[in-house]
């Protein structure tokens, strides 16, 4: 019987058809998985660490709970953008030069945010800032993808998403303590210090994992033919949707809990900054269990289990919310994101593991359907629920439900040949 893709590569070997430069070991890889995840944190950062000023900001800029919540929608959607034009910049730059670009541009769009006049001209720029960050996130995708394939690939996100998982654990508690001592435009002050910061530590220490040899030299036309091969191939689309539909669930808990915690619930600042961690730790929890599972199991078992599971949690969701009870509420939550754990490592090694020679714009790829997916079922959690969280908790079901259907229409194995 032939092996999957996944037990192909030895732990540690370099990804098929991967960078010449081999894996770090020692020192230099435990600074490459930090620096790497920093890249990965300018999604959360962007995203997180504002939550707790969602109240102030609406009051202070006189808009609505829907139009600040629009203002996450932009980033997102600026996420995706920068990973589309990031990511197939890298496969033609390399990694490093882009990397280094593309956390300067963010410094320079969260000082403008902080400057920002009006709730339209926030949402514009949270749109810039989104596209800036972008740029970092594909590029840590790619830089992995070069060095490891398979079984070994999704190690290695797993572990990313322990760095990856700090961020959403420390952005709203460090959101909340820059509202004790300014206003949210401080936020966006911190966030361009950080941009600084990594475009610094990515010029000195980002390794560039792409020879010149194996980069792009086509132009837009071999992007275009590689977009379309990546779109044609129904695996690599069922992977890439079944993230966006899990990861659609995350963006509407980030949209709506500021609102459903602090304003139904009541929570202070702190309190749902407490209550924020907490999930994040269940995120980290789950992708440490994920990374010591995968070489008994492998990434495609873990990853329909982990679907089920944040189908079972999110349905637990909905019924905390028709009682009113913040106890089931704070426990389905926790659940629901500790599945999300398992879900993102193991469907972007599995869809990247598809496409070796143009990681950047495969990376790409899984991140702007993401993005897209969120941002058209997201906004739906801000209408007709008369401000009870009824919205947010069946639309984070719908995505829910829906991303082990597409796993299982789009995504599916080949059988094994018979035998004899």
């Amino acid at each position: 019987m032939p092996r999957s893709p996944e037990t192909l590569a030895a732990p540690g070997d370099a990804a098929p058809g991967g960078g010449s430069a081999a894996p770090p070991r020692g020192r230099a890889a435990t600074a490459l998985l930090a620096l790497l995840g920093a890249l990965t944190t300018f999604g959360p950062l962007s995203l997180d660490m504002y939550l707790p000023a969602f109240p102030e900001l609406a009051a202070g800029l006189g808009t609505t709970h829907s139009q600040v919540q629009l203002t996450l929608t932009a980033c997102v959607v600026g996420l995706a953008a920068g990973q589309l034009f990031g990511g197939p910049l890298s496969d033609r730059w390399g990694r490093r030069r882009p990397a280094v670009v593309g956390a300067l541009a963010y410094l320079v769009a969260s000082l403008l945010c902080a400057v920002a006049p009006s709730a339209a001209a926030l949402t514009g720029l949270r749109l810039l800032q989104g596209l800036a960050g972008g740029i970092g996130v594909v590029v840590a995708r790619a830089v992995v993808r070069d060095l490891y394939s398979g079984v070994e690939a999704a190690r290695y996100f797993s572990r990313l998403t322990l760095v990856f998982g700090v961020a959403p654990i420390v952005a709203p508690a460090l959101g909340s303590l820059v509202l004790t001592v300014t206003s949210w435009r401080g936020v966006f002050v911190v966030l361009a210090a950080i941009g600084g910061l990594l475009a610094l530590a990515a010029a000195r220490w980002l390794p560039e994992t792409l020879p010149r040899a194996r980069r792009s030299t086509g132009g837009v036309r071999d992007t275009l033919r590689t977009l379309r091969a990546l779109g044609t191939d129904r695996r690599y689309v069922g992977y890439a949707l079944t993230q966006g539909l899990a990861f659609s669930g995350l963006l509407t808990y980030l949209a709506g809990s500021p609102f459903l915690l602090q304003e139904v619930f009541g929570l202070s600042h702190g309190a749902y900054s407490a209550a924020f961690a907490a999930n994040a730790v269940a995120l980290v929890l789950a992708s440490q269990l994920n990374l010591r599972l995968l070489r008994r199991y492998g990434s495609r078992r873990l990853l329909a289990a982990a679907l089920l599971a944040g189908a079972a949690s999110a349905a637990a969701l909905l019924g905390a919310v028709l009682a009113g009870s913040l106890p089931a509420v704070l426990v389905a939550l926790f659940l629901y994101l500790g599945s999300l754990g398992a879900v993102l490592p193991n469907s972007t090694a599995l869809a990247l593991d598809r496409h070796p020679h143009r990681a950047g714009t495969a990376a790409a790829g899984i991140g702007a359907v993401g993005a897209l997916t969120g941002t058209l079922l997201t906004p739906l959690a801000g209408l007709g629920d008369g401000g009870n969280g009824l919205s947010m908790a069946l639309v984070v079901l719908a995505g829910a439900v829906l991303a082990p259907v597409a796993l299982r229409a789009l995504a599916r194995e080949p059988a094994a040949p018979r035998t004899g």
